[in-house]
């Protein structure tokens, strides 16, 4: 595909002007230039695909949302899921039962894991958001019911939605089931990341590439050009700050997600004690009500975890089952005495376990704080980074704050290193950055920019912000794949192709009609009209005016009632249903309809039109008998049959141009020939009265017409010297003519003309007699070569010809094969001209119009007739009548 970008125009620009149908839209309803709220919006074809549905952190309520108002959700397709954070799944519950996307057909795809632990945590979100708070989103219900309607798909596997839309997802790293879609729709491939991490960790494997190229990325810019530390480095010293803190005798918050980065930190925890018996005394705790729930997820989905964590629990070892760390339902049981480290949710500590310890613990110098995820702005963990001296408590209280604080980053974003290798492999021409505050976006913007601009690579890097639609022109080759009967026989070049051409998920094929039910699956049916016209003429009297409008007829006699019929333009019969109705049927179509409503109106009239009178009309004869025909014994039927009578035969009334009667009279000695069929008889009739239309035609243009046959033979050389020693009689005459009266009178102009003919007819002779070949005598004359003959320019078997002169121009016409040579290509062009329009004013309905095969299905009515093209005229070979 070939994209450009066509930039938003309220004004009615160069973007109003682009088909929309062709043009990409993405619109962020959250997490444009902003950390919180994922919503991705993307709209092209006609298809509207959402990914994530996230809450902003730093907000409650409503105001938490992402800007659903600019989107009919009901118009939505699909929505996709990439993790189970709230930040990019909790709204969705509030879209789904809320909003008008129940009225849709749209569905909400994520992956098995993501379902599994969405439930759990959208629990806790609910009792959490809910308490004491009476600006609920939604309930538990409410929550429970959408859950149920979620789709749950399989890494790597091929989703297909009606209408040309798929999707694959693929590993995302970050968290237990995060993935990555790959998003095609009508062969545009859109990749949207989500979160990721091209990291592996302890238990995750790391984002993959997807195997095929996408025209427009759309990936995280969480942490900028930030660098993060190596992995051993910063367990290192994770490790060590929360030693260092038992030792001094404090306690150690990790405020932490319910899921994510938080199995990695027990992990690391469970193995550090292992390995230092000095710390078994000091208890690990695990403040979570759904930890229990959440790691039996985990060990059900071990499958989509690393090579480390599939050996281990192949060993029989089963890694979430910790020996060092406790789980802690509730605050109440906690007894706070002594040093421990106590993992709380939530990361962001706005409310829950983790702010109440933290105001707890706040000031005693001997406990410490170890963020170890990212904080987004107008949280308590982001707020508390800058070390102020106090804090302010949920009951707006101050507190002092003398506890250490320290950040070491374990989130499972990744930082530039990662993101520009990631963005190197996947090589699309957009790259579109989100889910990124605006100052760290616009950096990573422009190191990437400056890395394409010294690659010299034309790659094209946006930065939405939130309700401003991002709009990208892509112009797809539209190509058609030809299947079935059609494709049985390659077409040459510039060959016509003919067949249906349909149309789905934006895939085109062309299919002969009758192979449509085979490879569409369609179900079929036929029309068939039926219209009675009630006429009191001879059946012969309705056989002369359709012949007489539509050309040549088909008739016959139907095979399932035994009627007479006439089929006119191979598409409707007449039929002869009783003694005074006929019956028109027809396979209903646009063509066909049209024609059969010409025909009922041509029906409609026969019996009043002039020439029905004149043929039927009888000559006065006064009778003297009594009029009641019932009184002389005879019936109604037989006075009106009397009446209708022609007054001639059928035979004797006047043939049309196109008849069988009129061309079967131009060639009535080949139709008694014994040897000659009925077909070809007609053939020759139609060619002969073909050539006299045209003659008749050329005659009134030209004047001059003559008929001849071709290819004219080539004079013998008998024939030519005979010809010679003619001409040199007639010259001779003249001359003694000439030399009698030169001696009676001066000569006259004429006279002084005819002198010096015979001068250069001597001269001509001497010439002749010059040019003797040697060892010829002179009295022999030499014959000249005539000029060529036009007529004798063509080849093949004799036929007839047309031959047309106009001043010292000369045309030759085959009539047969419509080749026309001419002395001069401006007489030849405008002989051309005269003879198409000829064609034009002889060709009937029935010849010039072709009906096509009727489909016999209700979805598509065939096609429109078309004309058929009147026959070219070529310089050197025949050309055919093309049949559309």
């Amino acid at each position: 595909m070939a994209p450009s970008v066509v930039p938003q125009s309220p004004a009615g620009g160069a973007a109003l002007q682009a088909s929309a149908d062709d043009q990409l839209t993405i619109e962020m309803l959250g997490a444009g230039q902003e950390v919180g709220r994922s919503c991705c919006v993307l709209k092209y074809k006609g298809k509207t695909i959402v990914c994530d549905t996230g809450v902003h952190p730093a907000f409650t309520g409503i105001a938490a949302l992402p800007f659903i108002d600019e989107l009919d959700w009901s118009t939505v397709d699909a929505i996709l899921i990439t993790h189970f954070h709230l930040d990019h799944a909790a709204a969705l519950t509030y879209i789904m039962e809320k909003t008008n996307f129940r009225d849709g057909h749209g569905k909400v795809y994520m992956t098995h894991p993501t379902k599994a632990v969405y439930r759990f945590l959208m629990s806790d979100f609910v009792r959490i958001s809910n308490a004491g708070n009476d600006d609920n989103l939604f309930d538990e219900n409410e929550m429970l019911a959408s859950w149920r309607q979620i789709e749950a798909v399989d890494f790597h596997q091929d989703v297909s939605i009606a209408g040309g839309l798929r999707f694959t997802s693929y590993h995302a790293g970050h968290v237990l089931g995060a993935c990555m879609f790959l998003i095609e729709i009508a062969g545009l491939r859109i990749l949207y990341t989500g979160d990721f991490s091209r990291e592996e960790d302890r238990h995750l494997v790391q984002a993959e590439i997807p195997p095929v190229k996408p025209d427009v990325l759309i990936c995280e810019s969480t942490y900028g050009t930030q660098t993060h530390e190596p992995r051993l480095d910063k367990e290192h010293r994770f490790t060590s700050q929360i030693h260092h803190i038992i030792k001094r005798g404090g306690r150690v918050l990790l405020p932490v997600f319910v899921l994510g980065r938080a199995q990695e930190l027990l992990l690391l925890l469970d193995e550090y004690w292992a390995a230092h018996p000095e710390l078994h005394s000091v208890p690990i705790y695990y403040a979570s009500a759904l930890a229990k729930k959440c790691i039996s997820v985990y060990q059900t989905y071990i499958h989509t975890m690393n090579d480390h964590i599939r050996t281990r629990f192949n060993r029989r070892d089963n890694p979430f089952v910790f020996k060092h760390i406790s789980n802690l339902r509730s605050l109440e049981k906690f007894e706070d005495r002594g040093p421990c480290v106590m993992m709380a949710s939530p990361g962001f500590m706005q409310s829950g376990v983790s702010r109440e310890l933290l105001e707890r613990w706040a000031p005693d110098k001997r406990n410490g704080l170890i963020v170890s995820g990212y904080s987004v702005e107008g949280t308590m963990a982001r707020n508390i980074l800058n070390e102020p001296d106090e804090i302010i408590g949920m009951n707006g209280q101050k507190i002092p704050r003398r506890m250490s604080v320290n950040y070491i980053s374990f989130s499972a974003h990744v930082d530039f290193a990662q993101n520009s290798r990631f963005i190197d492999e996947i090589k699309a021409q957009h790259i579109v950055l989100v889910h990124g505050e605006q100052n760290n976006m616009s950096k990573l913007r422009a190191a990437l920019q400056a890395r394409f601009n010294a690659r010299g690579s034309d790659v094209k890097i946006h930065t939405p912000r939130n309700c401003e639609p991002l709009v990208l022109q892509f112009r797809a080759q539209r190509t058609a794949k030809a299947i079935g009967t059609i494709a049985a026989k390659p077409p040459a070049q510039g060959d016509v192709v003919d067949g249906l051409l349909i149309s789905k998920d934006f895939a085109y094929t062309i299919l002969d009609p009758k192979d449509l039910t085979d490879f569409t699956g369609l179900t079929t049916s036929t029309i068939i009209q039926r219209q009675r016209v009630a006429l009191a003429v001879s059946w012969e009297m309705v056989r002369w005016h359709l012949q007489g409008m539509y050309g040549r007829l088909q008739e016959g006699v139907d095979a399932e009632e035994g009627l007479r019929t006439l089929r006119i333009m191979g598409a409707v019969d007449v039929r002869q249903s009783a003694r005074h109705e006929l019956l028109v049927e027809w396979v209903s179509s646009i063509a066909n309809d049209m024609v059969a409503d010409s025909i009922v109106a041509l029906l409609l009239g026969i019996d009043s039109a002039p020439s029905s009178v004149k043929m039927t009309m009888h000559s006065h004869k006064h009778h003297h008998h009594d009029h009641d025909a019932k009184a002389e014994g005879s019936s109604d039927e037989d006075v009106e049959e009397e009446a209708l009578t022609p007054a001639e035969t059928a035979e004797s009334w006047p043939a049309h141009p196109f008849s069988e009667a009129a061309l079967l009279a131009g060639s009535e000695a080949k139709a008694n020939a014994p040897t000659e069929t009925e077909e070809v008889v007609r053939r020759d009739a139609y060619q002969l009265a073909k050539m006299e239309h045209m003659a008749a035609f050329l005659e009134a243009h030209f004047g001059q017409v003559e008929e001849l046959v071709i290819p004219e033979a080539a004079p013998s050389t008998e024939e030519i010297a005979e010809e010679a020693e003619a001409e040199s009689e007639a010259k001779d005459v003249n001359s003694t003519r000439v030399d009698e009266e030169a001696d009676n009178a001066q000569p006259t102009d004429t006279e002084a003309d005819t002198d010096m003919e015979a001068i250069i007819s001597d001269a001509e002779a001497k010439e002749a007699v010059d040019d003797v070949p040697a060892g010829s005598t002179a009295a022999e004359p030499t014959v000249a070569s005539p000029p060529v003959s036009i007529a004798s320019l063509f080849d093949g078997a004799p036929r007839p010809a047309l031959q047309v002169f106009l001043d010292e121009a000369e045309a030759v016409i085959d009539v047969e094969n419509l080749v026309i040579l001419a002395s001069s290509e401006s007489f030849r062009k405008r002989v051309q001209h005269l003879c198409t329009l000829a064609l034009r004013s002889f060709t009937s309905l029935s010849d010039a119009f072709h009906l096509p095969q009727q489909i016999g299905t209700s979805l598509f009515q065939g096609k429109h007739s078309q004309l058929a093209s009147i026959p070219e005229f070529g310089d050197e070979r025949p050309a055919k009548m093309v049949r559309m």
